[in-house]
């Protein structure tokens, strides 16, 4: 193990107070030397985690041996701007596979970028990702390192969902010959499902699965009623949390409760809601810049129960919303007087909820309520 740059810290309490509904929560600080973390996750059997950062490296943080050295083995990412090396996921199968699944960013001979994702088998020692190889490539190559998107989701069905940006190129999220601003469905080998809704679609990439998404940032199954679900960045307002379903149509950049960055209206905007598209199940009219998000369906702690937790980049917090079906609303915020901008949040195998901060001394942080 490699710790002379990368310190573990002993577990740090910081017993927060807030008056919104979701109470009081400890903070512990696991991990304070993490370069821009993007993604986490768990290890079966106590072994710890596997976090991405964006720069490129995949390390294994084990509690009480601190961060490993970069595994050997992960694929050259494009880190520019927005991008790098994104989300990482076990393959269903991990047991027996050892199968790690990783997006990133890839460039192309022009210079441009998209999201790739791929897999390799970590080593029994976990030093080493072997056999990598790329499954799905975004085309075309659009990116000058804006909304690579980069989740990954495996439904539990033999299906693996992988959510995509448009690229910061707006009208490419409609285009169904592009997979650009898309949710795209494959098998766990990475192959095309025969019942994609455009499989028989002339001219349409079969990989799809919905479309009109700007830049996604969290998805999740939702475990009480196994659908996926994605939240996204709107422009300048209109976050958005959306229930991505087959051949449907978010309306992206056609409708939006958003403006541009410039205080002008989008220029393909037609309205809040347009025919034809579906509108989203919740809506921050004032953007937090929604991150990483987990469905709470644990019983360690009864109050998060039914909750779903939000990371906020702009806001720098983990946001509360209650779900009951498809209704969703906000509770509140729970890390209050935080200073970092929040990347990812996952429930851990422990019921605590683990939360990484996106900065060059970026943190690991175990969150549970107050008083446990």
């Amino acid at each position: 193990m490699h710790r002379s740059s990368l310190i573990f810290l002993p577990a740090l309490l910081f017993p927060v107070s807030l008056l919104a509904a979701p109470g009081p929560v400890k903070v512990e600080v696991l991990q304070n030397r993490l370069d821009h973390p993007w993604s986490l996750a768990f290890l079966p059997d106590d072994r710890g985690l596997l976090i991405t950062q964006r720069g490129g490296q995949l390390v294994h943080w084990q509690a009480g041996k601190g961060l490993s050295d970069p595994i050997v083995g992960v694929p050259r990412v494009w880190a520019q701007g927005q991008g790098g090396l994104l989300d990482v996921v076990l393959a269903p199968d991990f047991a027996q596979s050892r199968r790690v699944w990783l997006s990133y960013a890839e460039v192309g001979d022009d210079g441009k970028a998209g999201t790739a994702v791929g897999y390799g088998r970590l080593s029994d020692d976990f030093a080493r990702l072997e056999a990598f190889q790329v499954v799905f490539r975004q085309m075309p190559k659009l990116s000058t390192g804006n909304h690579f998107g980069g989740r990954l989701v495996f439904d539990g069905k033999g299906h693996l969902f992988i959510a995509l940006g448009e690229n910061n190129q707006r009208p490419t999220a409609q285009d169904l010959d592009k997979l650009q601003g898309k949710v795209v469905r494959l098998t766990q080998d990475g192959k095309v499902p025969p019942d994609n809704p455009f499989v028989n679609t002339s001219g349409a990439r079969p990989e799809i699965w919905s479309y009109g998404i700007r830049n996604p940032q969290g998805m999740a199954m939702n475990p009480w009623s196994d659908a996926l679900w994605l939240n996204e960045h709107g422009p300048r307002g209109g976050d958005e949390i959306n229930i991505p379903q087959k051949g449907k149509n978010y309306g992206w950049p056609l409708a939006t409760h958003g403006i541009n960055y410039s205080g002008l209206k989008i220029p393909e905007a037609q309205g809040e809601h347009v025919e034809g598209t579906e509108k989203p199940v919740f809506v921050w009219k004032v953007s937090p810049a929604v991150s990483g998000m987990a469905f709470y369906d644990s019983n360690v702690f009864p109050q998060w129960k039914n909750k779903l937790f939000v990371g906020a980049l702009k806001e720098k917090d983990v946001i509360v919303l209650s779900v009951d079906g498809d209704k969703v609303t906000e509770d509140g915020r729970i890390l209050g007087n935080k200073d970092q901008r929040i990347r990812d949040v996952r429930v851990g195998p422990d019921g605590y909820l683990y939360v990484l901060t996106d900065e060059t001394d970026g943190q690991l942080l175990k969150v549970s309520p107050s008083g446990t």
